[in-house]
């Protein structure tokens, strides 16, 4: 629940993933070995043909010039974020389209815009997105954070803020795809969305 103002519409709780779903996914991308790498290359084909518009947004993103460890920890963090998703959500999980895409990052820029114009503002737009998907957030903060801590002199940090802007426009536009599962009651701020 919100006490300030926000362009970033509220994920309803039948979408967020949950702590369960993500240490799931953590312990199967644990293994370095020929069946681990198989599997991950599987679950990318996957990504691809489930999340045609969002996969392509990334590979355009992540396709500009980038530090070769901010890349790779894109492409880490993009893919284990739908990773998550299709654990929690499988068949309840819609294709995200350009235009929710577009929407999505337009909402996180307007939210940034209102969060730098008040004085009083005391949250982020991350801090935002982390009340609604708390346990992605986390578990990106985390990569985040060890991958600066352990590449601290040759890394640049401009492309790993590039790199978690577009997980956090796909963390979005993920959880506004989850469909509402049958027989779930429609929230007050369904409503009013």
């Amino acid at each position: 629940m919100w006490v300030r103002r926000s362009a970033i519409r509220p994920v309803p709780a039948y979408a967020t993933v949950p702590a369960h779903a993500l240490q799931s996914v953590r312990e199967s991308l644990a293994e370095d070995d020929e069946e681990a790498r198989a599997q991950l290359d599987e679950a990318f084909e996957r990504f691809e043909r489930s999340q045609p518009a969002l996969a392509a947004h990334l590979a355009e993103v992540l396709g500009e010039p980038l530090d070769e460890t901010a890349l790779a920890l894109g492409y880490f963090l993009a893919l284990t974020v739908w990773l998550a998703f299709e654990r929690a959500h499988g068949q309840h999980l819609d294709a995200v389209t350009e235009e929710q895409i577009r929407a999505t990052g337009e909402l996180l820029s307007l939210d940034e815009e209102l969060r730098r114009t008040d004085p009083a503002e005391s949250l982020d737009t991350d801090d935002v997105v982390a009340m609604e998907q708390p346990h992605i957030l986390a578990f990106v903060h985390e990569h985040i954070d060890a991958t600066l801590e352990a590449h601290a002199e040759q890394i640049d940090v401009d492309d790993v803020h590039g790199v978690y802007r577009v997980v956090l426009v796909e963390i979005l536009a993920l959880s506004y795809a989850v469909r509402r599962p049958d027989g779930y009651p429609v929230a007050k701020t369904e409503l009013l969305a």
